[in-house]
């Protein structure tokens, strides 16, 4: 079977190397995988090694690519890229991040591409980062959940122990089928505040960032972000002072916390008994959980 990516030029790829996955498409509450493309990309310094063939994996009507008009000419052409990256971090440490768009099509070549090099070069160690929304208040460190057969990590940092069916992403795939193969495999789901999850939330990026750093030792700059992390904070604070629902929301969110009734730990989503939940019957199991919050908190006033 032909390959399903190819290598870009003749890069000099030091085996034994971490992977990084920052895959784009299925949740990015708080834009945290955007913006930890963008943090790496503007900071290190890179070198694309592998590029994946949008033609076997991409839906191109679901998610057209960018055209530039020129008053009477097209001017230029963008594709998406799902690609694997050589990249130094702030130590001059190479690792390989792979990032873009999550695969439409042909999960299981992808996967299977994706193990082919990781033992082409012999990969170290899996790391993966996406974000979900979660009743968790911004004045708390942004929880996680954590996966996957490392089991260090896990006990260090998973805050989250779900058993339930979600909806699945490629990057799912990745880990089961990487840990399977016996590759050191970690992925790390930050829950980001529900009622921030539409914007840029700089502190979810942060996160990430430490966490990526803790599973694989680099060293990346991050005040940019802390920067950008202290400003976001100011101005939610200011408009939570301007909106006495969301204020009363956080105060709910922060007492259930405060008490230790409330957490990541105590979220209601348990082990499912029929068929998988969608992502707006989890949104709705969340939103049930908000309420009961609330209610208590009405009663305890």
């Amino acid at each position: 079977m032909e390959a399903s990516y190819k290598i870009i030029g003749q890069p000099e790829v030091p085996s034994g190397l971490p992977m990084v996955a920052l895959i784009n498409g299925f949740s990015d509450a708080g834009q945290t995988v955007s913006q930890l493309s963008t943090h790496l990309f503007g900071q290190l310094d890179s070198e694309e090694i592998v590029r994946f063939d949008n033609d076997e994996f991409l839906d191109y009507r679901s998610r057209r690519p960018s055209l530039y008009f020129e008053k009477d000419h097209i001017e230029s052409y963008e594709p998406p890229s799902l690609a694997v990256h050589l990249v130094f971090d702030e130590a001059q440490q190479p690792f390989l991040l792979l990032e873009g768009y999550e695969p439409d099509l042909r999960w299981e070549r992808f996967a299977s591409s994706i193990l082919e090099l990781i033992k082409k070069y012999q990969v170290k160690n899996f790391t993966w980062v996406h974000s979900i929304p979660f009743p968790i208040p911004h004045t708390r460190a942004a929880g996680v959940t954590v996966s996957g057969n490392r089991v260090d990590m896990i006990q260090r940092f998973s805050e989250w122990k779900p058993q339930t069916q979600v909806p699945g992403n490629v990057t799912h795939l990745l880990e089961y089928r990487l840990s399977a193969s016996g590759v050191a495999t970690a992925g790390f789901v930050l829950l980001v505040p529900h009622y921030l999850a539409e914007n840029e939330v700089p502190n979810a990026a942060l996160s990430g960032l430490e966490l990526i750093s803790a599973a694989t030792g680099l060293v990346f700059p991050s005040d940019d972000l802390r920067d950008a992390a202290t400003e976001f904070a100011a101005k939610v604070e200011a408009q939570i002072a301007d909106n006495a629902e969301l204020a009363k929301l956080v105060k709910t969110l922060e007492q259930g916390y405060s008490s230790g009734s409330q957490g990541p730990s105590r979220a209601p989503i348990g082990k499912p008994s029929g068929e998988p939940p969608t992502v707006d019957e989890l949104a709705d199991e969340l939103e049930k959980y908000l309420t009961t919050m609330r209610n208590n908190t009405d009663d305890q006033e």
